[in-house]
């Protein structure tokens, strides 16, 4: 099996500028990714299988950092710019990763895993969870990482319905855990089909035949504003500090300082 781990990052952000190539407790944000993917391949890749790594950006601080982690081999893929702007589908860039990386190894690839650079905490578990989910379920387009949902449309979220506050889904639930479960996607993992990702639009290839694997929901906080970006870190360091599953992506990705 060929699996392709993509990393993809812009230049600009709105909400947090640069993010994708600043610090997070004082270690390149991306090499959380690198130093996950890196362990991955060393304690569960299989000498049947290939790996190989592409980060897609149009940063050029973004690549310098991939340039000096000391993990695994990263390619670097320079992001057209008519893939560059916000409102470019994140899909839509994965797979540009896919095809320029198949032309670049001379491959065809079974499944390609993109780790988000902002969610840097995850476990190695985590993806070796995706990755074989995926495996064993050959019948969906892709596998994503979710977390338990904190509020249920059914229960305790509300719309804004003209001078009004609705319940989002009508319903006679009179607790949360009667109401059917729901979960958030928190965009750390995806792994995809191949074929899929060539041959489904990317604005509905996550809309149907999909599995999940659920993931600790405090491991993960959405970095869309400054305020998030240092609260994620006191997380994060409660986690490197009290969590060995934790602990050992931290200190790969330290040791490269």
């Amino acid at each position: 099996m060929n699996i392709l781990f993509t990393l993809c990052g812009r230049a600009g952000s709105k909400g947090v500028k640069g993010k994708n190539a600043r610090d997070f407790l004082d270690i390149p944000l991306a090499w959380y990714s690198v130093a996950g993917i890196t362990l991955y391949i060393e304690k569960y890749g299989s000498s049947v299988n290939t790996y190989d790594v592409v980060v897609n950006t149009d940063s050029q601080d973004l690549m310098n950092i991939m340039d000096s982690a000391k993990g695994v081999a990263v390619t670097k893929l320079w992001r057209d710019s008519s893939l560059a702007g916000d409102k470019v589908s994140k899909v839509d860039v994965i797979k540009d990763c896919l095809l320029r990386a198949e032309k670049e190894f001379g491959k065809a690839y079974d499944m390609v895993v993109d780790l988000d650079i902002t969610s840097p905490l995850r476990t190695v578990e985590d993806i070796k969870n995706a990755i074989d989910r995926k495996i064993a379920r050959n019948d969906v387009r892709a596998v994503f990482s979710v977390a338990n949902s904190r509020r249920n449309p059914y229960f305790n979220m509300v719309t804004k319905k003209g001078d009004f506050y609705d319940l989002a889904f009508p319903s006679h639930y009179t607790t949360r855990q009667e109401a059917p479960v729901f979960y958030d996607m928190n965009a750390s993992i995806y792994a995809y089909s191949s074929t899929a990702l060539k041959e489904i639009e990317p604005a509905i290839l996550l809309d149907e035949k999909c599995d999940a694997i659920v993931m600790d929901d405090t491991g993960v906080l959405d970095i869309d504003s400054e305020e998030d970006y240092e609260l994620m870190q006191v997380i994060a360091k409660f986690l490197f500090e009290n969590k060995e599953s934790y602990q050992e992506v931290y200190r790969l990705a330290q040791s490269w300082r």
